[in-house]
């Protein structure tokens, strides 16, 4: 029998716009097999079944929209810029926020919840730091780097039930942020512990 031509990344990569599009239900090896350009069978070479394929799709996931965005903004010298890169890009990101929405529909799925667990406290410990590099005690640094999750996740979710009435691109979203930011940012930064 000939050997895939298709990679294990390829079926990954299927299955994660797959999830963006309809959740972890929509992962199914018969209607990827057309995405990917392979047969069904071709699936058997990188996989041994589903749940397999959904936990290379949520590695992907983890490590480009978590690894490599913190690896691309924590090396921002001054918090507050590194918070705007960081919401510009997460915010700014529609095809990730669309993943992330159907993730957190999924969180009790037994592959899903322990990763999504995982990035999740990943996410908002990063949130925490910059925050506090802020010069925001702990206590407010954690409430502050909360809300920003929670607006992130929750503008997604909108998004699906009203795409219409959540700005995606250009200037509405602009100015979306700049209000997100002013929300979610100290007017002006404080000593820690002050």
């Amino acid at each position: 029998m000939a050997r895939s031509t298709r990679t294990a990344d390829d079926w990954a990569r299927a299955a994660l716009e797959a999830i963006a599009e309809g959740g972890v239900a929509a992962v199914r090896v018969e209607s990827l097999a057309p995405r990917v350009g392979a047969s069904k069978g071709s699936f058997y070479w990188h996989f041994a079944d589903r749940p397999a394929l959904v936990a290379a799709a949520l590695a992907r996931w983890e490590e480009l929209s978590t690894e490599a965005v913190i690896r691309d903004v924590e090396v921002v010298a001054d918090p507050a810029e590194r918070l705007r890169r960081l919401f510009s890009r997460a915010f700014g990101d529609p095809r990730g926020g669309r993943v992330d929405a159907a993730l957190a529909a999924d969180a009790d799925d037994p592959v899903v919840g322990p990763v999504l667990r995982r990035v999740t406290e990943r996410r908002i410990a990063f949130l925490r730091a910059a925050y506090a590099d802020l010069g925001l005690g702990e206590r407010e640094a954690g409430s502050r780097a909360l809300a920003a999750y929670a607006a992130f996740l929750g503008l997604f979710a909108v998004r699906r039930i009203v795409p219409g009435d959540v700005p995606a691109a250009g200037e509405p979203l602009d100015a979306f942020l700049h209000d997100l930011l002013r929300a979610l940012s100290p007017q002006e930064p404080r000593v820690s512990g002050a």
